[in-house]
């Protein structure tokens, strides 16, 4: 199994400079399987500049309405369905990537769901997919159906928060995941709503207690401030190995089986 990341900037000012690419990541060779998470802006590029062919994706998993998780989705549906051509896929999204809530979303076009199976996911509902099951996570963000995503198969436990701010039983939703992937929006003690700070990130490090913890989703100031700092920091005081991600990094999950 292979994690790569497509994009690791996060927000709208991160998206709107490009100062990391956004184009959320893959979890390839899972059961078979390929599966994209948030195709921000500049998936389907980023999806070539590093040699994943957007044709190949089996599952398509969208957190919530927010450009900078869901703008390729449509573009990747029609790589996924041979241009709309065949019956095959799986896209699991929030009830506002779906159906739409309020003044959010629908994310993708009633014909862009004609082709491949299409699920909305809730939070604490899990989904089965061949040998991988998928169950929403809880968050706390400006889309209240935003979802996160843990993914179990066999033995082996990705957790993914989605965009959430800290509160007290994130850390439940998250329990036992071997990888832990996190958005992180910014340094620093100024709380900003909705969305996790590094310090917010190392306390669910120290309650969830993975096997290995990743940093991405990054704003414009953590960028421009040394994320990787930050994450040396945390592993040292937690004792759990901690990555700040990088656009385009690659990582075997093999090791982290079982």
């Amino acid at each position: 199994m292979q994690l790569q990341f497509l994009g690791t900037g996060g927000g709208r000012f991160a998206t709107i400079s490009q100062k990391r690419m956004t184009g959320g990541f893959r979890i390839d060779g899972i059961d078979g399987k390929n599966i994209h998470v948030d195709p921000g802006p500049g998936a389907l590029v980023r999806s070539h500049q590093y040699g994943l062919n957007p044709r190949k994706i089996n599952l398509l998993l969208v957190s919530h309405s927010h450009t900078d998780h869901y703008n390729d989705a449509e573009v990747l549906i029609e790589a996924m369905t041979q241009g709309m051509t065949k019956k095959t896929g799986h896209v699991i999204g929030s009830k506002s990537v779906i159906e739409g809530h309020e003044d959010l979303g629908p994310s993708i076009s009633e014909y862009h769901q004609q082709k491949p199976k299409v699920t909305t996911l809730l939070a604490g509902e899990e989904i089965q997919d061949g040998n991988i099951t998928i169950r929403g996570t809880q968050t706390h963000h400006g889309d209240p159906t935003c979802v996160g995503f843990n993914i179990k198969y066999n033995d082996f436990s990705l957790s993914y928060t989605a965009d959430t701010e800290y509160f007290p039983e994130l850390a439940e939703e998250h329990k036992g995941a071997d990888v832990l992937i996190g958005n992180v929006i910014k340094e620093g003690e100024r709380k900003i709503k909705g969305h996790l700070r590094t310090l917010d990130f190392k306390q669910l490090i120290e309650e969830v207690k993975p096997k290995v913890a990743i940093m991405t989703h990054l704003g414009v100031n953590l960028i421009m401030n040394n994320p990787f700092q930050n994450t040396r920091n945390i592993t040292q005081e937690t004792g759990i190995r901690t990555i700040a991600a990088t656009d385009g990094l690659t990582m075997n999950l093999d090791q982290h089986l079982g």
